[in-house]
């Protein structure tokens, strides 16, 4: 029926865009990934990991920080979750500068093409051998 076909239609697409959201604020080159510690103990505190392991993406697209929900926002997301997301562009600029008082790296790709082409890089990377 239409009803089925639209709803599966519906799911499939808010599915592509959330996974796709989530690669590419997590699975990119510019994200760190550090084995656990054998001892349990982070070396990073709970917020520097958060930045480390995590970029935003298209800060600018007004289309897609509504779109998300802000979610092409994640570094702001992570530390700040029970924030609106309405908040999360005025508050990465306060994130990055405080990051960069601190000597934290900030990672932001500029726009949605730059984040799927480090989403690329970073999928070839994962596919080469380790050598």
């Amino acid at each position: 029926s239409f009803a089925v076909v639209s709803y599966a239609m519906m799911s499939a697409v808010a599915g592509i865009a959330l996974g796709t959201t989530f690669q590419l604020a997590h699975c990119v080159e510019d994200a760190n990934f550090s084995e656990p510690p054998a001892d349990g103990i982070a070396e990073l505190p709970w917020a520097e990991h958060q930045i480390d392991t995590t970029v935003d993406f298209a800060p600018n697209s007004r289309f897609l920080t509504w779109y998300l929900g802000g979610l092409n926002f994640q570094v702001e997301h992570h530390l700040f979750p029970k924030i609106g997301h309405v908040h999360y562009p005025a508050l990465a600029k306060i994130v990055a500068e405080v990051c960069a008082e601190q000597g934290v790296e900030h990672r932001t790709k500029q726009t949605l093409w730059q984040a799927l082409q480090g989403h690329v890089r970073y999928l070839k990377r994962m596919g080469n051998p380790v050598g």
